[in-house]
């Protein structure tokens, strides 16, 4: 994308009683209140002196600006740290991740969430060594073909890792837009985010795009917060409509969330006589797909918790089970819906053999058990094992 011109048309003219979405379109119409070299300006001296220090500004690799982009989304920093420096110590090129198994990556994101992120990189860096000789293409519109990649990753690591002058708005940056121009539409309605988009293609500059991306970023966890935003030290406080306006608190304006429904499932710790732990894989698609778990599943309407684990475990090891005792339960949240998890300890009561030797069913050992990924929800499940390896569960009542 180009930087645009510095001289910028006067405004449009508006009608004396602007409809719905006259007055709408005019809270995101810049023209005449845009000033462009000031707020660069501004923002990049401030990020000089307060950008945060992170191991992957450090670096001109692609790759590893492209890992840590990957992570970022919807992880906060602190969390995201030491998984970068884990997996870049793994799989240190994009050679190396092209290469290795699939249950070597999710092993490497284990808890980081979102699994689906680590698939689609692990897709996407064997695409780049196959067809780009292990180099990622510079460009938006070849880095967005990329499983995984948005608009905003692809403006990220093309603006940081190229010197693009392209825009990378997330929703950080939607918020420090939002608020600088006092934007009073929906920010998550397709119009007002391209609109935002728009401005901030307006913004970013030839010559340091990838800092003031990062500057964005930076401002808004600093000063620009979502709650009670530090308008007082904020470098840009001087251009900001919202704060002369008093209303930085009530944007960015949001579409109002549906409550996130409680859904309920069940686990079964079984061990054999060895101590081993029985365990399953998920299946390839869906929530966590191909993570490794305890048997199990989610209930039927108006099934008990009992019921629903003689059934699940059924269904999945192809064996029938005898319930020996509540092991406790287990709270999760993910995105979409809050998670109880009823935990029980359970034997075998009639075992044919194959299912159990198959490869998505099988007995593992504790050494087995830490070099496989699992949910932290069944990591949580597994920790309120009563019965310590080596016991045989089945002769315990």
């Amino acid at each position: 994308m180009r930087n645009p011109a510095e001289n910028h048309p006067p405004p449009r003219r508006r009608s004396a009683v602007p409809g719905p979405r006259t007055a709408e379109m005019a809270s995101l119409d810049p023209s005449s209140v845009l000033p462009i070299l000031s707020i660069r300006r501004k923002l990049l001296l401030w990020y000089r002196k307060n950008g945060r220090d992170l191991p992957w500004r450090k670096t001109a690799d692609p790759y590893r600006i492209w890992i840590s982009e990957v992570m970022l989304q919807q992880t906060r920093v602190e969390t995201a740290l030491p998984y970068y420096r884990t997996f870049l110590r793994r799989f240190p090129t994009v050679q190396a991740l092209a290469g290795a198994s699939p249950d070597d990556v999710l092993k490497a994101w284990e808890n980081l969430g979102y699994y689906s992120r680590a698939r689609h990189l692990h897709e996407a860096a064997r695409i780049v060594a196959e067809r780009f000789a292990g180099r990622l293409p510079e460009n938006v519109e070849e880095l967005r073909k990329l499983p995984g990649v948005g608009g905003y990753t692809a403006g990220a690591i093309a603006s940081i890792a190229f010197g693009k002058a392209v825009p990378a708005v997330d929703g950080n940056a939607r918020r420090v837009l939002a608020r600088l121009f006092a934007v009073t539409a929906t920010v998550d309605r397709p119009a007002a985010a391209r609109q935002l988009e728009s401005l901030a293609e307006r913004l970013v500059p030839e010559s340091a795009p990838g800092a003031f991306n990062q500057a964005l970023m930076d401002l808004a966890s600093a000063c620009c917060t979502p709650r009670k935003p530090a308008c007082g030290v904020c470098p840009l406080r001087a251009n900001c409509r919202a704060r002369r306006d008093g209303t930085a608190e009530a944007l960015p304006r949001r579409m109002k969330r549906a409550r996130i429904p409680e859904r309920q499932a069940v686990s079964a710790i079984v061990r054999d006589r060895r101590g081993r732990l029985l365990v399953v894989r998920r299946p390839g698609k869906g929530l966590l797909s191909s993570l490794w778990k305890l048997p199990g599943g989610f209930l039927r309407e108006r099934e008990t918790p009992e019921e629903g684990l003689i059934r699940t475990f059924r269904e999945e090891t192809g064996v029938e089970s005898e319930l020996l005792s509540r092991a406790g339960t287990v709270h999760h949240s993910y995105t979409h819906f809050r998670l109880i998890l009823h935990v029980f300890t359970v034997r075998i009561v009639r075992v044919k053999p194959q299912p159990l030797l198959c490869r998505e069913v099988r007995w593992s050992t504790s050494e087995e058990l830490a070099s496989l990924a699992f949910s932290k929800a069944d990591r949580k499940a597994m920790d309120l094992d009563a019965f310590p390896p080596g016991l045989d569960q089945s002769t315990r009542r």
